[in-house]
């Protein structure tokens, strides 16, 4: 997938180029004596004034966008209708520095159009705006229409409306109804000023100068102040973005659960990296939570610690080594063993066939030995040239980390980037036929997509089998505030496949040997309640242990205002019964805006 910055630049490119092509010219415009702000933007999603032309629209200027390729200003009409549906802001597309200000009042005369944030194949809502504008000053210096209140009796707890079957499931056409869904209810504040108040961090601040509230401070609240994602029929109606018009660097470097005490007040837009976005004209003033990284316990002598970490591209140009190395030996307490993905290769994103990550690998290592950790061994298998997906000329791969002086590692020959491992019969105990190997390698299902690592472990006499995964991405899926409802999750289609040869990979494992002990870890890329998780756990050769922790605590990933699980480590049954099993999601990441990785590392302990 292309770089978030990257396809924000492309984004904001398509947006000068996509409105300038939707207009459609027509020889009777029509008047600001039967058309205002509200009369465009009608009661549905679309304009029913669509690539017409209008003239003479009245309104005050709310805010001006100066920066990016989206340039323009948000108008509202101060003389409301008492339609609820009909927002009475909309937004001016100018394509250079607008030369109005706020508080100016207007008209402006232009063609109407219907801008989709992202390009039609995103599945995205659309943005009413008007283009190729000619703006007249009537007046300056005038007060802006007062900004609506969003808040916990304002926004329905019903998220959205069924989509239409009769337009593919998509709800562009509907009537809006705010009273009811979440969805329906920011729609109709589309180019207004709003305003919310006292709002707690539920996402922190990102390199883009955003972040994410929550309008409903008691809306699935985790542990430490975030909002869960525990379900697809809990998408959490109160989370809203921030962003603002003001400089960047004036932008508060937020964690979850800090406080925008006062006001944030700005226009209300919408935009294909989370939907519906306060952009701020005046921000709150940041108040700390507080929030500390959390650190797990040491394990005990009889127990084994096996962790996931997804160390984010990590290659040997990068400057978080220190920090990724301190975080496993003070945070994570030094686990016996380490599955870490999306590790590269030894020059990074340069593509010039290099697959060898021992630079890498070697170069974290030392620096867990600088940071006071033991002197991890380590077990890998280089992919094929640009065939595992991840940034290209990365070739990211699964390594597992082992201390040596805890766990041994048992070799076996015949594993390699294209040869499948298998499991046979031995003395009575399965028994890989390669360790290291990788499964199915061939199989279609692992078409661009990380192969998982197997490998056999022996902690004090008795074998572990450890299966390292990161499968396929969420990439290509619609986004929750997509026209189409419910979204669309192609991705996991492959993701179910891959799961698939996972589940019948243990499986394997446990018809030889029913007690065997077997671990399948990382980056899941989906959730404990998903499909894939069921397709993994299978018929209960498998069970994911996150769910061994209370609800409020599910979570190892933030995105857009939801805490989620992407992290996993299931286990065999003789593990989940017999050995004192025990979890912890250690939160030390994706709550923090300066954090190394956007995963949490996962820890499970227990007695083989």
């Amino acid at each position: 997938m292309p770089s978030r910055s990257s396809a924000r630049l492309a984004a904001l490119t398509v947006a000068a180029v996509c409105s300038a092509a939707s207009t459609v010219a027509l020889t009777s415009p029509a008047h600001a004596d039967t058309v205002r702000v509200h009369d465009i933007q009608g009661t549905t999603r679309t304009s029913p004034y669509a690539g017409q032309k209008v003239a003479d629209v009245p309104g005050i200027v709310t805010g001006t966008r100066t920066y990016g390729s989206s340039k323009g200003f948000w108008l509202q009409d101060p003389n409301a209708d008492d339609n609820p549906a009909t927002s009475e802001g909309v937004f001016v597309f100018t394509s250079s520095a607008p030369k109005v200000a706020v508080g100016d009042s207007v008209t402006v005369s232009g063609t109407v159009s219907e801008y989709v944030p992202g390009g039609t194949t995103s599945g995205n809502q659309t943005v009413t705006e008007i283009t190729k504008p000619t703006v007249a000053t009537v007046s300056t210096g005038n007060a802006v229409p007062a900004a609506t209140v969003i808040d916990a009796r304002s926004v329905p707890s019903r998220y959205a409306p069924a989509g239409d079957t009769a337009a593919a499931g998509s709800v562009n056409g509907l009537t809006l109804d705010p009273a009811k869904y979440a969805l329906d209810y920011y729609e109709s504040l589309e180019g207004m000023n709003v305003q919310v108040s006292d709002a707690r961090v539920i996402t922190a601040t990102d390199p883009y100068s955003e972040l994410w509230v929550t309008v409903k401070p008691r809306e699935h609240r985790s542990k430490r102040g975030g909002t869960v994602y525990g379900s697809y029929d809990s998408q959490n109606t109160g989370r809203l973005q921030i962003q603002s018009l003001g400089a960047t660097a004036d932008f508060p470097k937020a964690n979850v659960g800090d406080t925008l005490e006062g006001t944030t007040t700005g226009p209300m837009d919408y935009n294909q990296f989370g939907g519906y976005t306060l952009v701020a004209s005046r921000l709150g003033t940041l108040k700390s939570g507080g929030l500390q990284r959390e650190t797990t316990r040491k394990q005990g002598r009889g127990e084994l610690a096996v962790a996931t970490y997804n160390v984010e591209n990590l290659d040997p140009s990068d400057k978080t080594f220190e920090a990724h190395a301190a975080a496993i030996v003070n945070n994570l307490k030094s686990p016996d063993i380490v599955s870490l993905e999306e590790i590269q290769d030894n020059n990074g994103a340069t593509d010039d066939g290099t697959v060898d990550a021992s630079t890498t690998v070697n170069k974290l290592i030392d620096a867990i030995v600088a940071a006071g950790g033991p002197k991890y061994d380590w077990r890998s298998i280089n992919p094929v040239n640009d065939q595992d997906g991840g940034e290209p000329g990365g070739n990211i791969r699964q390594v597992f980390l082992f201390n040596p002086e805890r766990v041994s590692f048992t070799d076996r020959a015949g594993g390699d980037s294209t040869t499948a491992v298998s499991v046979t019969k031995v003395h009575g105990k399965a028994q890989l036929t390669a360790s290291p190997g990788r499964i199915a390698p061939a199989d279609d299902a692992w078409k661009s997509s990380r192969k998982p690592l197997a490998g056999e472990f022996v902690f004090r006499g008795r074998t572990v089998f450890v299966i390292a995964n990161h499968l396929n991405s969420k990439g290509g899926d619609q986004g929750l505030t997509a026209q189409y409802q419910p979204p669309v999750r192609s991705s996991e289609t492959q993701r179910h496949a891959q799961a698939t040869l996972v589940n019948a990979f243990a499986k394997s494992i446990l018809s030889v040997q029913r007690n065997a002990d077997v671990i399948a870890l990382g980056d899941m890329n989906d959730f404990e309640f998903s499909d894939t998780a069921k397709i993994l756990e299978g018929h209960g050769e498998l069970w994911s242990a996150i769910k061994s922790l209370p609800k409020k605590e599910r979570y190892t990933y933030d995105y857009q205002g939801n805490q989620q699980v992407l992290d996993q480590i299931l286990v065999s049954p003789s593990i989940r019964r017999d050995c004192g099993l025990d979890y912890d999601s250690v939160h030390i990441n994706s709550e923090f805006n300066d954090q190394i990785s956007d995963h949490d590392p996962q820890v499970l302990r227990f007695r083989p």
